[in-house]
């Protein structure tokens, strides 16, 4: 039999039992359609809470002055620390591993505009703040180092902050009171997303060069005046990141008079770790999705070969007759098997066509922030793909194994209902 008769020969069949066909074909395309849509639900979710988290900080860490929990230098346990507005310096001298060593001092004061007033978060640090806390810009320039050196009187608005003062109309060149002092809004923030704050939304802050915020804004008492909140710190790769944690560590330890293994003295909020424990945590749910799936399309192939089975039975006379006529085993199992190969890759094919056109079709739609919407991979493509194909040899093998086997005075004897 060419190959042409034997698919005209299949398709006939197939079409002969069309209901039996489309129930079976129906579970195969779903089993794809649930592995395919998700996976790509959860890598949705995995890119939309990394863009969220991206939006507040890119692997940092955040260094905060505590409480000495233990004896260092013959000093007791329990001292209360405050970083200086010098510890960077020092810092960045000490810890090569790291890129950026940044201070960061925050304070409360009334801001007037010319059409209002509010009483924001002043906060004060380097040129890379921007870099490093994704400050977007959306009119004008951030602060750079040339401003915090010379300490001048320019201000960068976070986009909430520019409409409290501003409303629609331009801030940028427009002077502010920060205080009791005259600022020239240089830039304002583009609006953006934040999940997470050590100190508020920046969207609501107002930024001045770290020169400027030390002289007009300083910590007032208890706090010593030359004291900060934290300390940013940026390794300069991820390979660097653990020495970079112990560097700054150890550098602000000789400095303080504290053990640097004591990390109650030196809290840090490791941004990285976070990032690494979410993706362990977005990886696990898309294995726990994608096993369902599997389940689903494994279901669907057991579906398949038992109806090829009972095809094999209500065919059983046919059977005998096309061997009794000169039919070889090889044949035989060629059919069963085309068959059984033509029902899964059709009804898979058809699936995975439907599943990503309803991600495409999800993916008009508005997400919130934290997802993605869903993203169906090629790696999602190709692993369907190869899955789909082990499903359809597995089950086509056994009954066109059986068909292949049926003993042609047998079947000829046969009788249905026999």
């Amino acid at each position: 039999m060419s190959l042409r008769d034997l698919l005209l020969d299949t398709m006939r069949t197939l079409w002969a039992h069309k209901l039996r066909t489309f129930l079976t074909m129906f579970g195969i395309a779903w089993g794809i359609v649930s592995i395919t849509l998700m996976v790509a639900a959860g890598e949705g979710l995995r890119v939309g809470q990394k863009r969220v988290a991206d939006n507040f900080a890119r692997d940092i860490l955040i260094v905060n002055a505590g409480r000495t929990s233990m004896q260092a230098g013959g000093v007791r346990a329990g001292r209360s620390l405050r970083w200086k507005d010098t510890d960077h310096l020092a810092v960045a001298a000490q810890a090569p591993a790291c890129k950026y060593v940044l201070p960061e001092l925050g304070n409360n004061a009334p801001v007037t505009s010319a059409y209002n007033s509010a009483s924001l978060l002043v906060t004060g640090s380097l040129a890379a703040f921007a870099e490093v806390r994704t400050i977007p810009v959306a009119e004008g320039r951030f602060y750079n180092d040339a401003d915090s050196a010379e300490a001048r009187r320019v201000a960068f608005l976070g986009s909430d902050a520019k409409k409290q003062l501003f409303g629609s109309r331009d801030a940028v060149g427009a002077t502010i009171s920060v205080g009791d002092f005259p600022y020239t809004v240089i830039g304002v923030m583009r609006e953006k997303e934040q999940d997470s704050s050590y100190d508020g939304r920046d969207i609501s802050k107002v930024f001045i060069p770290f020169g400027t915020m030390i002289r007009d804004f300083p910590n007032r008492p208890p706090s010593p005046r030359h004291s900060i909140d934290r300390l940013l710190v940026v390794p300069r790769s991820y390979a660097y990141h653990e020495d970079c944690k112990w560097e700054a560590r150890n550098a602000l330890g000789r400095m303080h008079n504290f053990d640097p293994r004591d990390e109650e003295a030196a809290s840090i909020w490791d941004t990285m770790e976070n990032a690494k424990a979410f993706e362990r945590m977005t990886n696990g749910m898309k294995l726990f999705l994608g096993a369902v799936g599997i389940v689903t399309l494994m279901l669907g192939g057991i579906g398949v070969m038992n109806v090829m089975l009972v095809a094999v039975r209500e065919r059983t006379r046919e059977i005998g007759v096309r061997k009794a006529v000169g039919a070889t085993r090889g044949s035989i199992t060629r059919q069963f098997f085309a068959e059984t190969m033509i029902i899964v890759f059709l009804s898979g094919g058809a699936g995975m066509g439907l599943a990503y056109g309803l991600c495409a079709l999800v993916n008009t739609l508005d997400m919130p922030e934290f997802f993605a919407g869903l993203l169906a991979t090629w790696q999602t493509g190709a692993a369907a793909t190869a899955l789909l194909g082990v499903v359809a040899v597995l089950s086509a093998v056994y009954p066109a194994h059986r068909a292949a086997s049926v003993d042609p005075i047998e079947a000829l004897r046969f009788e249905a209902g026999g």
